[in-house]
């Protein structure tokens, strides 16, 4: 399937509406630590960036619940 100007706007537009973009930055090392792992994990590097950040907000609750 060939992408033309106008779908790839189509999901420019889709992917603003639907989602938040973040940009990170790790030191030089830990970029290839974290496709490793990943990887490992069987998952994308969103996948697992995104799996971290939720388990981490879900143990700061409780320990903010204590």
């Amino acid at each position: 399937m060939a992408y033309t100007q106008a779908s790839n706007k189509a999901v420019q537009r889709y992917n603003k509406k639907v989602y938040d973009d973040l940009r990170i930055r790790v030191k030089k090392g830990n970029g290839d630590r974290i496709k490793t792992h990943a990887a490992q994990m069987g998952e994308s590097i969103n996948a697992f960036v995104t799996r971290a950040i939720d388990e981490t907000i879900e143990r700061d609750n409780k320990t903010a619940d204590k």
